[in-house]
């Protein structure tokens, strides 16, 4: 599973890599709903939770669909602006500014992800011109509850009303808690831009994109970059751009904005100390490997010391051709390290390996 991006014909001049305030600024409210995403940040969220003004905090709770379950396209306008060519704003005032640009039915569309699209990738009449679609988006709106139906019927009836007050909340985001942030992360992002950059001139198109995650991988001779994630999608630049979004405050997630008509992108958290997660065919390999009760078993006895396979054979009653073959499956999945002692082969399970696979699935379904 991934989303993949054809970028036949992209010469580099089109690729920009270029920090969000509005990108930045969803990804805090998205951490203040959701801390258990982002366990670094939850001092800060809480200290931020902690004094915000109650009328604030109650606005915030009515919108947070847009940015707690799914994170919602309204917070990259840019891609959306006719052309394929846009590129965030400098400041916040600016995004919100793009955000204007964008017509009713496109603002809808976006703010409506929650209701479960089918396809996001593919052109589908939005609920402001298909009574079937308006439909949809309610019934689904209602199966989120109470909050989420009554924002949606508001927004379907009057989308202006609810986009000036969306803008207003916005701006008092960033008058409450958000100036101060994006005045420590701005030069941290606007680093991180200026290096992709230059190594894109330097190195190329293929170290440039795959230096942002290991979760992005690039076939030059295909034309297609391909973001490892637990979702089918495709999109194409075509004659547009493409856009790399540096993120303080996004890790673990790898967002690719792939929505039918709009310009592709990419939102990358900088570069922190914490490993990237397996890919998920890897985070896959490794579960399935141990899901199996023999090689449960194997790795009681590798976990405490190193051992043959003639010594698994014998502890467990099994030919070492047997052995052999569970411990292929767990080396195959990187669980097992084997050393060699004379004429002994010793395998030993990776502790590192295995410890990391709470937090690894965690990243991997969150990417």
């Amino acid at each position: 599973m991934s989303v993949t991006i054809d970028i036949t014909g992209l010469p580099s001049e089109r690729i920009s890599v270029v920090p969000s305030p509005l990108g930045e600024l969803g990804m805090a409210l998205h951490a203040l709903s959701e801390p258990g995403h982002h366990p670094e940040l939850q001092g800060w969220a809480t200290a931020v939770s902690a004094r915000l003004d109650p009328g604030l905090a109650d606005r915030l709770c009515e919108a947070d669909f847009l940015w707690r379950t799914t994170f919602s396209d309204v917070f990259a306008p840019f891609a959306g602006i006719p052309g394929g060519r846009a590129v965030p704003g400098a400041t916040l005032a600016e995004e919100l500014d793009l955000l204007d640009k964008l017509t009713d039915e496109q603002f809808v569309h976006a703010a409506l992800e929650f209701t479960c699209q089918h396809r996001y990738d593919v052109p589908e009449a939005g609920p402001l011109e298909d009574p079937a679609a308006r439909r949809r988006a309610l019934e689904l709106a209602a199966a989120r509850g109470a909050v989420q139906e009554r924002f949606t019927r508001r927004l379907l009836a009057d989308p202006p009303a609810v986009r000036a007050w969306l803008r207003q909340l916005l701006r008092d985001c960033d008058d409450a808690f958000f100036a101060d942030i994006w005045a420590r992360v701005q030069p941290q992002l606007a680093a991180d831009a200026r290096h992709r950059t230059e190594l894109l001139r330097r190195r190329g198109l293929t170290e440039a994109l795959t230096s942002l995650s290991s979760a992005v991988s690039v076939d030059e001779e295909a034309g297609v970059v391909t973001v490892d994630k637990l979702l089918v999608g495709r999109t194409a630049t075509g004659d547009g751009g493409l856009v790399l979004v540096p993120t303080s405050l996004g890790r673990p997630h790898v967002m690719v904005l792939h929505r039918f008509g709009w310009q592709p992108s990419i939102s990358y958290p900088v570069s922190g100390s914490r490993p990237q997660a397996p890919s998920v065919e890897q985070l896959t390999r490794r579960l399935e490997a141990l899901a199996h009760p023999v090689r449960m078993r194997l790795c009681r006895h590798l976990a405490r010391a190193p051992h043959t396979t003639s010594e698994l054979a014998d502890a467990h009653g099994m030919t070492p051709p047997e052995i052999s073959r569970h411990l292929s499956v767990l080396k195959k999945a990187g669980l097992v390290t084997t050393r060699r002692r004379g004429r002994y082969a010793q395998h030993q399970l990776d502790l590192s390996a295995v410890a990391r696979l709470g937090s690894d699935f965690i990243e991997g379904v969150l990417r």
